[in-house]
């Protein structure tokens, strides 16, 4: 069977007694070099199975995937061959569900604000452009971290953009969001662990890496394009009908 090549993390999706088996077990990753999952049900006085469950349900293929994860070890990727082979192989594990996700977060939201660093300001501007066409919300793309939580409200989906996430950090903004009751997701390329923390929820878009000797602005946005258009064509075709 083929392996994901999306992971997409929501937590909004658990339960309060999810939300204390991640925590629970959280606390007990940095101590502890392996978890097992019968370990893991005694801990958190539940059945593996529902374990096993939980998993699945963050967003996860199953509990080994998720104890990588809280573990901070790789998750397994292929090697690249090329810009065109890794754009080839994403588009034959793309995620419709994850494009179906998205669109779902913008429809409950009157205000869209997309914020990005360098060349990933520049899709958020290109999708921000397309979106204002398409629907009759506020729509607007900053790179000014000052000024965006000041954008922010409860109405507000505030959409982070980054390829690695490591050129700098979006604790800062994701704080001042939350103060201000905004909901905050992120779109991120690349797996990167450190990224947890920084919003509320994650959409990691490929487990096919660029380059690691090309710095974080050097990276293609490729991916971005795509899969954002494909939540634009959704968009075009709702309008079409109606």
């Amino acid at each position: 069977m083929k392996a994901r090549s999306m992971i997409n993390i929501d937590f909004n999706k658990l339960n309060p007694l999810e939300t204390r088996i991640h925590k629970k077990l959280s606390e007990y990753a940095k101590t502890n070099e392996t978890i097992r999952i019968n370990r893991a049900a005694e801990l958190c006085g539940c059945s593996v199975s529902k374990i096993s469950k939980f998993a699945k349900k963050l967003g996860f293929t199953g509990y080994k995937q998720y104890c990588d994860f809280l573990l901070g070890r790789d998750i397994p990727s292929v090697s690249h061959s090329g810009e065109l082979t890794r754009i080839r192989r994403y588009i034959d594990d793309f995620s419709e569900s994850m494009v179906s996700e998205l669109l779902d977060l913008i429809d409950r939201h009157e205000r869209i604000v997309l914020f990005g660093f360098g060349p990933s300001l520049l899709c958020a501007q290109y999708f921000s452009y397309r979106l204002r066409i398409l629907t009759n919300k506020t729509v607007v793309a900053v790179s000014d971290e000052i000024s965006v939580a000041s954008m922010t409200d409860e109405n507000t989906l505030l959409i982070l953009m980054t390829v690695t996430g490591a050129f700098q950090s979006f604790k800062k903004i994701y704080a001042e969001s939350k103060k201000r009751g905004c909901n905050v997701a992120m779109v991120v390329e690349e797996y990167n662990t450190d990224l947890l923390g920084q919003c509320d929820r994650i959409f990691w878009l490929s487990r096919y890496p660029q380059p690691d000797e090309l710095r974080p602005y050097e990276k293609s946005r490729t991916v971005f394009f795509i899969f954002f258009e494909e939540v634009i064509q959704r968009l075009l075709r709702r309008k079409q009908r109606s």
